[in-house]
Order: C-alpha cells, then sequence, then structure tokens
C-alpha cells in the first residue's frame, strides 16, 4: 500500500479476481436456499405465505447484483466525492429511527424506518459510510497520523457519532462490531499502540459500563455462561441453536429437512440460518461455508496487500474485514461460543438491507481485485500522492 503516482489503467484491461467472484456467488446462491428452507414454515405460518421471507430477499439480491455491479465499474477515486454525502445522509437517516411513525421498534429495538411499507436498517449504511470514510481520510493523512488533534481527533468524533447513534437505539452489539472494525482500520493505517492505550484506559470501562445497564444484555450474559439454567427462558436460544448442531451430526438430515426451524428455533430465518444450515447440511456443510469465508478473507486481504495506495488499501482491508468478522461472529453465536448479539450472517440472514449493503461492499472489493495485480510502476485510480495529492479538502477531514 506504498503511495506511487502513475497514470491511470484503462478501463478495458481491468480483470477482477474469479476466486474471489466464484466464493460470492456460492455465497449468496447458499445463502439463498438455506433462507427459504429456514423461513417457509415461518413464513406460512405468520403471512400464511410461505414464500414471503424469500421472495422479499429474492428482491434485494436483484437489486443487490445491480448494486455490486455499479460499484465494480465506478471509478474508485470518485468516492471522496461521496463521502460528505453518504455522511450526512447516514446521520439523518439515523435520527429518523427515533421519529414516531417512521422508527420501527423491534424487540425493544428501533433499528429501522418504515417508509410506504418497505424498511431500512440505517445502520447496515453507516458501515458502509465509515468504512469508505475511514479509508479516504486516513488515507490521505497517513503521514500525519501523530497529529492526534488535527489528523485522529476528526475521524475518531465521527466514529464515536455514529456508534452513539446506533447505540441509542439499543443495538449495543451493531455498535461495538462498528466500533471494532473503525479501531482496526485506525491500528493498520499506522495510528500508534499508545494511543489505543490511551484509549482503552476509557472505552474499556465505558464498555463494560454500558453492557451492565441494560437488564436484557446482563440477562444474556448468564444465559450464555449457563443456559442450562434458565432451559425455558434466557438460555432457550443458544440451547436450541445448540441442538440444532448437533441434530445435523457429519452429513445433516438434508435441505428442507431440519426440524428445529419447525418453530422451536427463534429467529431462525435471521440471526440463526447458521444452525438451520448445521442441522440441514451438517458438518461438512459447515465446512464448507466456512471455508468460503476463509477463501474471502484470503482474497480480501491479499487484494489489500497489493494495492499501492494506501485508501484502496484501506478500503479492501476495511470490507473484507466488516464481512468475515461478522460472520465470524454470528457462527460463534449460534455454536454458543459468544453470547448472542443480533449480528446477522452475510450473504445468508433475511433482511435486505444486510444483503443490500453486503453485495455493495463485494461489488467495491472486486473493484480493488482488479488493480491488485499491477505492477508498481503501474497506476493507481487515485490519481494523487497519500497525504498531500488530492487537490481538495473536505470539511470532513
Amino acid at each position: 500500500m506504498a503511495s506511487l503516482r502513475a497514470e491511470k489503467l484503462p478501463r478495458e484491461t481491468k480483470q477482477i479476481d474469479f476466486i474471489l467472484l466464484a466464493a460470492m456467488i456460492l455465497l449468496l446462491g447458499l445463502g439463498l436456499a438455506m433462507l427459504f428452507s429456514a423461513s417457509y414454515y415461518r413464513a406460512d405460518f405468520l403471512f400464511n405465505d410461505p414464500f414471503h421471507f424469500i421472495r422479499s430477499q429474492a428482491i434485494y439480491a436483484a437489486l443487490g447484483i445491480v448494486a455490486a455491479t455499479v460499484a465494480v465499474f465506478l471509478p474508485i477515486n470518485a468516492l471522496g466525492k461521496l463521502i460528505p454525502i453518504l455522511i450526512f445522509l447516514s446521520i439523518i437517516l439515523m435520527v429518523m429511527t427515533f421519529i414516531p411513525g417512521i422508527g420501527v421498534e423491534y424487540l425493544g429495538a428501533r433499528r429501522w424506518i418504515a417508509v410506504a411499507g418497505y424498511t431500512f436498517q440505517p445502520a447496515e449504511l453507516v458501515k458502509l459510510t465509515l468504512i469508505l470514510y475511514l479509508a479516504y481520510i486516513l488515507g490521505k493523512k497517513q503521514d500525519r497520523l501523530g497529529d492526534v488533534v488535527n489528523s485522529l481527533l476528526p475521524p475518531f468524533i465521527i466514529v464515536i457519532l455514529f456508534v452513539a447513534l446506533i447505540y441509542l437505539q439499543n443495538d449495543f452489539s451493531s455498535s461495538m462490531f462498528l466500533a471494532f472494525v473503525s479501531l482496526t482500520m485506525f491500528y493498520v493505517a499506522g495510528v500508534k499502540m499508545r494511543h489505543f492505550f490511551a484509549l482503552g484506559f476509557v472505552v474499556i470501562p465505558l464498555g463494560v459500563i454500558l453492557l451492565l445497564s441494560r437488564e436484557h444484555r446482563v440477562i444474556r450474559l448468564i444465559s450464555f455462561l449457563e443456559p442450562e439454567r434458565d432451559p425455558s427462558g434466557a438460555g432457550y436460544q443458544v440451547l436450541a441453536s445448540l441442538s440444532a448442531l448437533r441434530n445435523g451430526g457429519l452429513w445433516g438430515k438434508g435441505v428442507g429437512q431440519g426440524l428445529r426451524k419447525l418453530g422451536g428455533l427463534p429467529e431462525a430465518q435471521s440471526d440463526f440460518v447458521f444452525a438451520v444450515l448445521g442441522e440441514e447440511l451438517g458438518l461438512i456443510g459447515i465446512l464448507g461455508v466456512v471455508a468460503l469465508f476463509v477463501v474471502l478473507a484470503w482474497r480480501g486481504y491479499r487484494i489489500a496487500l497489493r494495492q499501492k495506495s494506501s485508501f484502496r488499501g484501506l478500503l479492501a482491508y476495511g470490507i473484507t474485514s466488516a464481512l468475515v468478522v461478522q460472520a465470524g461472529i454470528n457462527m460463534a453465536v449460534v455454536s454458543g461460543m459468544v453470547p448472542a448479539t443480533g449480528i446477522p450472517m452475510p450473504f445468508f440472514a433475511s433482511g435486505g438491507s444486510y444483503l443490500l449493503v453486503t453485495m455493495t461492499l463485494s461489488g467495491f472489493l472486486l473493484n480493488l481485485s482488479a488493480s491488485a495485480e499491477r505492477s508498481s510502476g503501474e497506476a493507481s485510480a487515485d490519481g494523487a500522492e497519500e497525504g498531500n495529492g488530492d487537490p481538495q479538502e473536505y470539511a470532513y477531514g
């Protein structure tokens, strides 16, 4: 990710990473298949329509493919001009979740807005916005990261703003997830460890206080440590998930043949769709999905390391980390390794917002893969050297 000035490569020479593309296609196809299997019973029970969830997901998948295609061919150097718009739009949409009649509350969290019968989760747009913004601003200021006030404080304030807004939606897990991804981007950009140690003295105690400030979080933590203590209450979901995984054995019961999804596994179509996969495809299916995400991580971080621009490298790193870490957290929750978080499985969980943003991020990663193989003498499409080459300094940086 060294900073090099070079000429822009013609568009027609771009070749995306087809191994990465194949992994993404397989994840999307398998995700849609497993979502249908996990949701048809609940959809039929709630809406008298077994295709309710999968129909909506298929529509968003089609929109996601369009968004990913646009992201593949969108000039990366044009993103800097879009970031202020994305930040403004993300703030407006986040605030709208608190407006009665527009914001939608579900299971105690106000994560969604509803307009004309359609819902959207602004936190997903925030994820895209933060990754783009941090990659851009940290890449541009990489040679000035020792200047805490002028270089580190502005992006840190933006991160805190969005994390706080998401936390106020009563979505602790998503706020901590975005904080984690953001901090890793600061670290990879080259921020000194002493700054992280200083930050840790404030952030860690504050995080513990926020975790213990709501009764349902404490109950969730206790149920993780001792799920058998309340098997029909707080511990029910994780015990049902583990039961589904055990029922799958090595080869699974077969697609559509799982039993726990028939009312015995809460949120089987969203946060716990991976448990349905484990029951129906068994350990072999689980290892297959893990292998696909390992391929995504391998190719994504490889793309990041081979970029000639810090902005592009940080963007590839942030996208890959967001997708892979999110998948890892969901798998850990389903297998009882960490407390339930509400973090969905990329490509699998029901939800148009999740899928649309996941596909858009995937498109940007494929776009970046086209420049990963260039030699050191070839172009970075940024059109400027890191730190001082961009002729336009935005107010947000």
